[in-house]
């Protein structure tokens, strides 16, 4: 952990920083079945530290706040962050496993995600934290948090001159029982939120109903702006009455994991902190999805601004 007496990052990123092992198999098993895994190798993610590196690599100062383990897994998620460009100043260790997680990859780079480990459900907030969450330019929070790490950054966020907040609602109510955030502080995130990203998946679990109607739902919740992702099929950004509908640009995959956390920052960079609008702000995050597909690991292709620039120059119509 890098010292520190008071971090004053720009952007703090709250959630995971993992140790990701690829399996690449066969065929994603269907439930009882199988698959057979030809390689298996290992890699850095974690939604915090996935959205941390990503908004880094674009230019913000960030630093991702995280607990892990004093385990050997924690001593190379460790040290593979401070060879990045995101501060550790607020990453702690502590007791439990660090989290991990097993990840099933196909031929044409889908995949299944397991989690495991109790290091991220432990964390807490103390006062140094509070202190860099309130002095931040923005924080974002990741649903995988813990319930109160989460309730307790929305109400920093609410009060007077508080940072901006970006949610992340990450996975179905149903994976984020008993280690993540609750669906009543979602309701509370929902409203107090400058930024509310969701994939369909989440969506549809969290508002009951189905992804297409999920903008007019978060609308009647309070949502200001947020944007709903369809993988391959793109997403849609919605800001007060204005509604914009972003395609995703057709890339050879190597890797889809880490696209959304890829979009996500990108998406926090360009339109929460830079102020553009939703159209180009949403192409410019769909561009650094797409080339982050095209390496392997869920942040081994995260561009910065430039690579963004000259890949949309070449989509260009």
């Amino acid at each position: 952990m890098t010292d520190s007496a008071e971090p004053s990052p720009e952007v703090v990123s709250v959630g995971a920083a993992t140790v990701d092992r690829f399996y690449d198999v066969t065929n994603l098993p269907e439930p009882d079945g199988g698959a057979f895994a030809r390689e298996a190798t290992e890699r850095f993610g974690g939604v915090g530290a996935n959205v941390a590196t990503g908004l880094a690599r674009l230019g913000r100062d960030t630093a991702l706040l995280a607990r892990i383990g004093r385990d050997d897994l924690a001593d190379r998620v460790l040290a593979d962050l401070e060879t990045g460009p995101v501060s550790t100043a607020l990453v702690r260790r502590g007791d439990g496993t660090t989290t991990h997680c097993v990840i099933l990859r196909d031929d044409a780079g889908e995949r299944m995600i397991v989690t495991a480990g109790d290091s991220t459900v432990q964390l807490r907030l103390d006062d140094g934290d509070r202190a860099a969450v309130r002095a931040a330019d923005a924080v974002f929070v990741t649903a995988y948090a813990p319930d109160p790490v989460t309730a307790e950054i929305v109400e920093i966020a609410a009060e007077d001159g508080g940072p901006a907040l970006a949610f992340d609602l990450s996975g179905p109510l149903e994976e984020l029982r008993g280690r993540g955030t609750e669906p009543s502080t979602i309701d509370r995130v929902v409203e107090v939120a400058d930024l509310f990203v969701t994939a369909e998946v989440a969506a549809e679990s969290y508002l009951d109903r189905p992804a297409e109607a999920a903008v007019d739902a978060l609308r009647d919740r309070g949502c200001s702006r947020g944007a709903v992702t369809f993988g391959t099929e793109g997403a849609t950004l919605f800001d007060g009455e204005t509604t914009a509908d972003i395609s995703a640009f057709d890339v050879d995959a190597t890797d889809t994991t880490g696209a959304g956390d890829a979009f996500t920052a990108a998406l926090t960079e360009r339109w929460l902190l830079g102020g553009a609008d939703p159209e180009p702000a949403g192409r410019f995050a769909a561009a650094a999805a797409a080339l982050n597909c095209r390496a392997a690991g869920a942040r081994g292709g995260l561009p910065d601004t430039e690579s963004v620039r000259v890949f949309l120059a070449n989509r260009a119509d």
